[in-house]
């Protein structure tokens, strides 16, 4: 993820709110064509980085989902050794 700021790294909440006070700038109208325009910028940029952010989140929980569904499976099977599906989750989330 390109940084939208130099040295700041923000969390989705920071950059959402960051993302609907500058919507909210650009709405009012209030703001000249030069800062329009930066601001418009810095919008596609924050709405961009959340966007990623979203999509590493959906592809964690969907590798949660799958160590969830082959401990199930391994559940019944004994013969196998014994999965630690904590560790595994802890590590993906780590």
């Amino acid at each position: 993820m390109t940084e939208l700021v130099p040295g700041q790294v923000l969390s989705f909440e920071e950059a959402l709110g960051q993302l609907e006070a500058l919507v909210g700038q650009l709405e009012a109208g209030h703001l000249s064509l030069a800062e329009a325009v930066t601001g418009y910028e810095r919008g596609m940029g924050l709405a961009a980085y959340c966007t990623d952010l979203l999509g590493s989140a959906e592809l964690r929980i969907r590798q949660v989902e799958a160590l969830v569904e082959e401990a199930t499976a391994r559940e019944g099977d004994e013969a196998e050794d014994e999965y630690d599906l904590a560790a595994e989750v802890g590590r993906l989330l780590g």
